[in-house]
């Protein structure tokens, strides 16, 4: 089968389509045809090699978090899923033409969702609305800021927060402020301008998916024992504030992420796809997501 391989760390040079052997299906597992591969940021730092100390490969390695396509194979102990289903989910190792993956990991694409354009969703959905739900937990009523509201995680963090009836002020920069306006937050501030930042209320909650600065700037903004979610890392000085603080990564839920994929084949929610290259430019794939594509990548097999 035709995979996309990275050879070494470095620059999109280390990426090469190749001809790999086909996975072969255990117990437990099953063997999805891939229709797309989403790209995320995760992926562009395993190719820069700056990640190698907490998530080493072994190279040459099939990158890949999240994709969608058909199955194929049921190893043995397979339940809940019949040869033919078009699913997605966090398949790893999903830049290929086919991959492995557990029941624990997928749902059925729903009618109406393109099994391509599904492959934009499960990383950066269940993110999204883990970030909010259960790390920042905020209760009817609550003020949150999200920060990088406009992207992929944050518009899901954005989605999940209204759900909950959580008064939203959606974070971005002074350029987005006309297209932040169509996200239905409560308010839109422009977090790269220090005056909007020292006008914002208390917040009981932030759910932050840029990091750097920008959270920094927001952390006296956080009320005493106010929650702060964040998908990369713990911000300096936050430790030395009286707020909980919940650094997370996403985890699998088969239940939610077909519920997530429901709302975006009827239209609740939106995820803008970027653009979708085939897989025999992956390089140019990577430098899109690297140069801040403006929504989801997607490698297309």
């Amino acid at each position: 089968m035709r995979a996309a391989v990275l050879t070494r760390y470095g620059d999109v040079d280390g990426l090469e389509v190749r001809d790999v052997p086909e996975p072969s299906v255990g117990p437990g597992k099953l063997k999805v045809r891939i229709a797309a591969s989403s790209l995320n940021a995760l992926d562009v730092k395993l190719l820069s090699g700056n990640l190698r100390q907490w998530f080493p490969l072994e190279l040459p390695a099939i990158l890949g978090f999240d994709a969608a396509g058909e199955v194929v194979e049921l190893g043995p102990g397979v339940s809940g899923f019949r040869v033919g289903d078009k699913v997605l989910g966090q398949i790893r190792h999903g830049q290929a033409e086919l991959a492995l993956t557990t029941p624990e990991q997928i749902a059925r694409v729903p009618p109406g969702l393109s099994v391509v354009d599904a492959a934009a969703l499960p990383v950066v959905a269940l993110t999204g609305t883990q970030l909010l739900e259960e790390a920042v937990a905020p209760g009817p009523g609550d003020v949150v800021l999200i920060t990088g509201a406009l992207g992929a995680v944050g518009r899901y963090a954005v989605h999940a927060a209204r759900r909950r009836k959580v008064r939203i002020i959606a974070g971005v920069r002074k350029r987005q402020l006309g297209e932040a306006a169509a996200l239905g937050a409560e308010r839109v501030v422009a977090l790269d301008d220090p005056a909007a930042v020292a006008a914002l209320p208390p917040l009981q909650g932030i759910a932050d998916t840029v990091g750097g600065e920008t959270v920094a700037a927001l952390l006296p903004k956080l009320a005493p024992g106010g929650r702060l979610g964040s998908v990369v890392g713990e911000p300096a000085g936050a430790k030395e504030r009286d707020i909980q603080v919940r650094s997370i990564q996403s985890h699998a839920d088969p239940v939610r992420l077909a519920q997530l994929a429901q709302e975006v084949a009827s239209g609740t929610v939106v995820v803008p796809i970027a653009a979708r290259f085939p897989l025999a430019q992956v390089r140019e794939a990577f430098l899109a997501v690297r140069g801040g594509a403006g929504g989801k990548v997607l490698l297309t097999l």
